[in-house]
């Protein structure tokens, strides 16, 4: 577990919270932090990775727009 001191805050809509609340229980998440940090480390890993810009590239050739 991480102690508070080492987490951030963030704020989000209320609408959004409730949301995210209920799919965190839905998936079967122990709590809401858990659910976001999953969330969030797979977003950011998509980013990180090299492999994206070969992804799109090919993306890009598929859709004719380089060669």
């Amino acid at each position: 577990n991480r102690e508070w001191r080492d987490m951030a805050k963030i704020k989000i809509d209320s609408n959004l919270f409730a949301r995210a609340k209920t799919a965190a229980e839905v998936a079967g998440y122990s709590s809401m932090e858990e659910f976001v940090t999953h969330i969030i480390e797979r977003e950011v890993a998509k980013y990180e990775s090299g492999d994206d810009d070969e992804k799109t590239a090919d993306k890009l050739r598929g859709l004719g727009y380089i060669e």
